[in-house]
């Protein structure tokens, strides 16, 4: 007899359930959010046990790992997936997910997710800490210069290195509101002293990375946008098709196709959004006119004739999403001369 085993994870407790393969309860419980409390708990199943199943979320990929080290067979379940299977019960509970996963295992009904490795996993969270300080140091300055048009203060286009001698100028003849902008200065340069820090660890760990030299042979793609494809593809072998990039960052259209009903929308917007976003600054900075010419360069020249450039630079990054894929696979630079 087989078992299979549902987890509902939460930050402090999972709901455990373990059902047979006819579909029994075998056993229910309450445990700590801890790779150590939940193999205590299937302890006694654990020579049984086919599979465990847990939905993605906050702690799935740290007690994935731990987890998968103690033989576990635990699978990482896509949320969307899962959620389709467990909306069909009557009342939401822990107790009732973890019921559902369970069962959702037992019969097979259910899509992977892959879970990143744990070298990936740190490039992820420090790209992520860049991005996060990024965002927060362009609010406080568009914040400095909300309050300052207010007050009928002009700051104009400033580059970033003189933005704030360029404020304390203007701020000479007003005293008062000196006093309300100087804290939001001294925040700005701290986020920007630390911004750049993280900033300088990701352009390390980019030239350091033979994967991360090879992908940047490609037009439009830099330290960065290499780093942010590399540690969110991860492993490429994983993609039966290079052409199945596109859609898995969603940067396909929708379509709904019914009968004699058959149409297309925006592109989806599914998968990673940094990714995509990232890929969409490489296709703008492709297609400038002073860009140095290639095939992509091009095809994108093309499209952006036939039907603009909006729709243009969606496509020129999702070939080019394709295009790393492929050189990556292959192991061969891009060739500027094809």
């Amino acid at each position: 007899m087989k078992f299979y085993v549902g987890l509902d994870i939460s930050i402090e407790t999972t709901s455990v359930c373990v059902v047979d393969d006819a579909g029994n309860f075998v056993r229910e419980g309450i445990v700590e959010s801890s790779p150590k409390p939940i193999a205590k708990f299937l302890a006694k199943e654990k020579r049984r046990c086919a599979a465990v199943g847990l939905e993605a979320g906050p702690i799935s990929q740290w007690l994935y790992r731990e987890l998968q080290q103690r033989k576990f067979p635990v699978t990482c379940l896509e949320t969307r997936h899962a959620h389709s299977v467990l909306k069909a019960r009557l009342n939401k509970t822990d107790r009732n997910d973890a019921r559902g996963i369970a069962e959702i295992m037992r019969f097979g009904f259910f899509k992977a997710v892959h879970v990143k490795s744990l070298d990936r996993q740190v490039i992820k969270s420090l790209l992520n800490n860049r991005r996060f300080l990024q965002q927060k140091l362009i609010a406080t300055e568009q914040c400095i210069r909300g309050t300052l048009h207010a007050f009928g203060i002009k700051l104009g286009h400033v580059a970033r290195k003189g933005y704030q001698a360029r404020v304390q100028k203007l701020l000479v003849k007003q005293p008062a509101l000196s006093e309300i902008i100087q804290p939001l200065l001294q925040a700005r340069q701290t986020l920007e002293e630390q911004f750049t820090a993280l900033h300088k660890q990701v352009l390390a760990a980019a030239h350091s990375d033979e994967i991360c030299h090879l992908l940047m042979t490609a037009p439009g793609v830099g330290p960065l946008v290499a780093l942010v494809y590399r540690s969110t593809v991860d492993d490429p072998t994983r993609f039966k098709r290079s052409r199945s990039m596109g859609a898995h960052f969603g940067m396909t259209p929708r379509t709904y196709q019914s009968g004699g009903v058959d149409r297309r929308g925006k592109i989806s917007h599914f998968g990673d959004t940094y990714l995509r976003h990232i890929l969409r600054a490489a296709a703008t900075i492709l297609l400038r006119p002073n860009a140095k010419p290639s095939p992509l360069k091009v095809w994108g020249t093309r499209v952006a004739e036939r039907r603009g450039a909006k729709i243009a630079r969606t496509a020129v990054s999702r070939r080019l999403a394709v295009i790393l894929h492929r050189i990556w696979l292959d192991r061969t630079p891009y060739r500027w001369e094809a």
